[in-house]
């Protein structure tokens, strides 16, 4: 017979609300993996009681919760967001991550804790809307990211030993592996790249897709034999332009480049996204000293020779 710690933590797990496996034997509603497949682990009755003290959702999330509903009241709610679909919200979804992160980068955490609070309505405002289509609701969004979680950390919550964060990364990915696998009805990745999603911001997929291929050892050893290739590329760019410079052979030249640069940055263990993003920031602050020092020279911008700026420019450089 279980423990009442334990009876209680099964009954969350047929709520749907954790994967609490180890402790009850039930399995999560993906069915990840089948009961002979779990690492054999003792239960974390711990975990179960940690859990079960932390269950019911808090005041302010079912108050966030009844006001999207009231929000989307077909009959009381506001028409704009009466009007709004999947689509239609998805651009604000992505605005709002970049949100997110741009008060990180700025190191501003008041404003974070906003911008996390207008990024966590995003998922609430696509749960109501799949909550009235009969699709799934809040509750069903957050048990199965907790079943997830728990799942791909079986060093944590079954017993497993991971050591380094290196075999971390490899074990996370073949649980990937194991879950798409599952969602396909047991059918294996065809692909080494299969999962890395077309929707991605450019930059971030080319460093995903890269990622994938030297896990199977398609990779350049170091980072300088990827400056060669850099050279090649740009000669290449060179090439076209002093042949007439043909538009679809640019275009596929240039991206040439860029691939190569997000593995370059790859290979020094930078993330290409933040560095162009703090690219951005430093020549936005560049410019902006700029024109000051030119409107406080009384002229303007469009009547400054190019060379001027230019000696303004680097002056500007060796204070930002």
């Amino acid at each position: 017979m279980n423990d009442p710690a334990t009876d209680r933590a099964c009954l969350l797990v047929e709520k749907g609300l954790v994967d609490l496996w180890p402790v009850c034997g039930h399995k999560n509603r993906r069915g990840w993996p089948s009961d002979a497949d779990r690492p054999d682990a003792a239960p974390d009755p711990s975990f179960a009681a940690e859990t079960l003290s932390e269950t019911p959702m808090s005041e302010h999330i079912n108050r966030l919760l009844d006001i999207m509903a009231r929000l989307r009241d077909p009959k009381t709610g506001c028409p704009w967001d009466v009007e709004q679909t999947f689509a239609t919200i998805v651009p604000h979804t992505i605005e709002e991550a970049y949100e997110v992160a741009e008060t990180i980068e700025q190191g501003d955490m008041a404003a974070l804790k906003d911008e996390l609070g207008d990024l966590l309505f995003q998922v609430v405002f696509y749960a109501q809307m799949a909550k009235e289509d009969g699709l799934f609701d809040f509750e069903e969004v957050a048990g199965a990211v907790a079943d997830k979680m728990i799942h791909r950390h079986p060093h944590v919550f079954s017993g497993a030993k991971i050591d380094t964060a290196e075999a971390q990364t490899s074990a996370w990915e073949a649980l990937k592996a194991e879950e798409r696998k599952s969602d396909r009805g047991g059918e294996a990745d065809h692909s080494a790249l299969d999962g890395v999603i077309n929707a991605l911001p450019a930059l971030t997929r080319a460093e995903k897709l890269q990622k994938r291929a030297a896990r199977v050892g398609f990779d350049w050893p170091d980072a300088l034999r990827v400056l060669d290739k850099l050279d090649e590329e740009v000669g290449e760019i060179t090439h076209e332009i002093d042949n007439g410079g043909d538009p679809e052979r640019l275009k596929d030249e240039v991206g040439d480049v860029l691939f190569v640069a997000v593995n370059l940055a790859r290979k020094l263990g930078i993330d290409g996204e933040t560095a162009l993003r703090h690219a951005n920031t430093k020549f936005e602050k560049r410019f902006r000293r700029m024109e000051r020092e030119v409107a406080g020279q009384g002229r303007r911008m469009n009547d400054v020779p190019l060379d001027d700026l230019e000696a303004v420019w680097q002056r500007v450089k060796t204070d930002i």
